[in-house]
């Protein structure tokens, strides 16, 4: 796509696991396999899914924190899939995340001044005094007063931590960020003005939000389009409207049936799940869902169903995708 910003193509990362006396490796964590996606300027994907399969995962690849097993990066349409730690340096001012937890992600030992100040340091923006200005205007940006840069993150609650956290990820104007479930860990009544300082923040710098999250309703708020994860592999991707409305992937329909109805006069039918998710240590064979599935028949658990179009901007990986969409 000539208006991506990212792209990736069949994206893989696993972890070894090593054993025995003499620790050789005797087995592998499939975390993420064959993740395909890109993302335009300015948009939002949201990339959904239950704990453990493998959201934060490819976030944190796509960033280089995490070594890829396999597949290709491309960002601004270069290929950063290789590039060494020296060679990534000067793009993570365009590449920055915010994390789940607003306290783990912050450095106890140093005031918030000296952490939006961090950014400018090690990329050597600015003079001391330009910086002191940004770091005031940071602060005003996303709704806190010149007199927090003097204080520790411990003196702040978790949504004002996390406010922090978001204002040094937008400290040098990065063109991608990737929001790692920036809300699930704050109050309820909290999470709707973070959730729309973002979309803000994003109108106003046109940034482009890979946007990682268990809870769909906030994805569908957020989100242009939605991608649906399970297992290590995205099962489902296309716009949040059509998402929402026809559904193709039976786990995608079982995630947006336990979304709760505000209607107290209207009974949700919650499609539930039977059975655990499986161990990503070793997936079943054919279609990782199958174990899980209503609807699954003897091909799903032989053949490994493609990902491909089955409408217009529509993916699914399912073998039975046109007979479920209406359901």
């Amino acid at each position: 796509m000539s208006d991506s910003l990212l792209e990736v193509r069949g994206l893989t990362k696993h972890y070894p696991i090593y054993g025995g006396i003499l620790m050789k490796q005797v087995a592998k964590v499939y975390a993420a396999s064959q993740v395909t996606f890109s993302l335009k300027k300015g948009e939002t994907l949201g990339l959904v899914g239950e704990s453990g399969c493998g959201k934060s995962t490819v976030g944190r690849t796509l960033l280089k924190l995490y070594r890829p097993t396999g597949g290709q990066i491309f960002f601004e349409g270069k290929e950063i899939t290789d590039l060494s730690e020296k060679e990534m340096r000067p793009l993570r001012q365009d590449m920055q995340i915010i994390f789940q937890d607003p306290f783990e992600s912050l450095n106890s030992r140093h005031t918030v001044g000296k952490i939006l100040e961090e950014p400018f340091l090690v990329h050597k923006v600015g003079t001391p005094q330009e910086r002191e200005k940004r770091i005031v205007e940071l602060l005003d940006r996303v709704g806190l007063p010149e007199r927090a840069r003097h204080k520790y993150p411990h003196e702040f609650s978790g949504g004002q931590r996390q406010r922090i956290g978001i204002a040094r990820a937008i400290a040098l104007r990065p063109k991608l960020i990737i929001c790692d479930e920036p809300v699930s860990a704050l109050d309820v009544s909290i999470q709707s003005q973070i959730v729309n300082l973002l979309l803000e923040l994003q109108k106003e710098m046109n940034m482009s939000y890979l946007f990682i999250a268990h809870d769909l309703s906030v994805v569908k708020h957020v989100s242009d389009r939605v991608a649906v994860m399970y297992l290590g592999k995205i099962v489902e991707l296309t716009t949040a409207e059509r998402i929402y409305e026809k559904a193709m992937h039976p786990y995608t329909k079982s995630l947006l049936s336990a979304i709760p109805v505000p209607d107290p006069t209207k009974r949700a039918e919650i499609q539930a799940l039977k059975g655990e998710v499986p161990s990503p240590r070793n997936p079943p064979s054919g279609c990782h869902f199958h174990t899980r599935c209503p609807f699954a028949k003897d091909v799903c658990r032989t053949k490994v169903p493609e990902f491909k179009e089955e409408a217009t901007e529509h993916f699914s990986a399912c073998h039975f995708s046109q007979e479920l969409k209406d359901q």
